[in-house]
């Protein structure tokens, strides 16, 4: 270990370049992690939030289930009555509207019951309440946005006036943040034709899915039967993100870059190591010759890239850090301390995998170099 340090010392100005190139790619990889999640969360964090085990589409929705789907009351009281099973309708709708202070801001409707599974209750102000229809609780990227606890928000098109009675944590679907009503609000901003007052007596009665609580023992079959009395199609909570706008679309793209980053990794250091194994064959085979073992060589060799790849992911993982802390709120990045751990872990393993390209030639080199065999 301590020649490999003396080594380190002596040729600081190579390793502190792969070092860079080391420091940039965990970065990079970071980052790019960062972003990941933060579209993720950006995306389905309201579905996140739901304390579901499964969602219950209309049957034949195969796809963007959530604009898509419409189940009635037949099957809305047909879940409720399932044995042992929690459920309540849930409606999701993006729309658009405006405060009586002028603030305009895009908005996912969730149409829930209030008191039901899926009421997120509110953190400050009032939760929702049935006595009170056309009040709704805002998350908290509307409040950041501009939108107030006792605001008129009217929507867009409709003039259905909704007033802001609470707030709760932050909650976004598609990238718009989520706006919690009362289920006959909610029909009345998703089925009311523009210019149209229509009441809810008079709207359809029909909602985008049914949330459900799911104990283990019932899941499997007892879900296959009433899909098919109900005219449904039930996936697990998981399942049903890839039914938000824009999510599978943009986890494919943000894992293939990821993908590729991991790829290029073990390339570079392995690359370096390689071009830096052939230039020391002297040195190594001289080592050799003076009766050090080819585990010390390789000891060695793996103590030098264990101490770039480890200290330039360190070093990376900080970066990566600070510019979460830079943008902060001002675009969807989100980087745990779990997540950052676990991918700089993956860096320093692929890279060190790069290093192992190298182990070859040093167990190889011959010692009789020294001696002029080689010439």
């Amino acid at each position: 270990m301590y020649l490999a340090l003396l080594e380190l010392k002596a040729a600081r100005g190579r390793f502190l370049l792969m070092g860079s190139v080391v420091v940039l790619v965990a970065a990079l990889v970071g980052i790019v992690s960062g972003f990941a999640t933060g579209l993720g969360n950006d995306t389905v964090s309201a579905l996140r939030r739901l304390p579901a085990t499964h969602i219950a589409f209309a049957a034949g929705s195969n796809s963007d289930q959530f604009a898509r789907s419409l189940i009635d009351q037949r099957a809305v009281t047909g879940w409720a009555s399932e044995k042992g099973i929690r459920a309540t309708p849930l409606g999701v709708a993006i729309t658009r509207g405006t405060t009586d202070r002028n603030v305009e801001v895009d908005l996912a409707a969730f149409g829930v019951q209030p008191g039901a599974f899926t009421d997120p209750g509110a953190e400050d102000g009032h939760r929702l309440d049935a006595a009170a229809p056309q009040g709704i609780v805002v998350s908290s990227q509307l409040v950041n946005a501009g939108v107030r606890i006792g605001d008129t928000l009217t929507i867009d098109r409709l003039g259905i006036r909704l007033k802001v009675t609470g707030t709760t944590g932050r909650s976004s679907y598609g990238h718009v943040a989520v706006a919690y009503m009362t289920l006959d609000t909610w029909r009345q901003v998703r089925f009311t034709t523009p210019g149209a007052l229509t009441p809810p007596a008079g709207l359809p009665d029909q909602y985008t899915a049914m949330a459900l609580n799911v104990p283990a023992d019932l899941r499997g079959q007892v879900l296959a039967d009433a899909d098919r009395r109900l005219d449904t199609a039930t996936v697990a909570i998981q399942d049903a993100f890839a039914a938000a706008p824009g999510y599978a679309g943009e986890r494919l793209t943000m894992n293939s870059i990821e993908t590729f980053l991991f790829l290029i990794a073990p390339l570079v250091v392995g690359a370096f190591f390689a071009v830096w194994t052939v230039q020391r064959t002297p040195e190594l085979a001289l080592l050799r010759a003076m009766g050090a073992s080819r585990r010390r060589l390789l000891g060695h060799t793996l103590a030098q890239a264990a101490v770039v790849v480890a200290t330039g992911t360190a070093a990376g993982a900080a970066l990566a850090a600070a510019v979460g802390l830079l943008v902060g709120e001002k675009v969807p990045f989100s980087l745990p301390a779990a997540t950052l751990t676990t991918t700089m872990a993956a860096v320093v393993l692929v890279g060190l995998a790069g290093s192992a390209f190298t182990l070859r030639r040093v167990t190889t080199v011959d010692p009789m170099t020294m001696l002029g065999a080689a010439r």
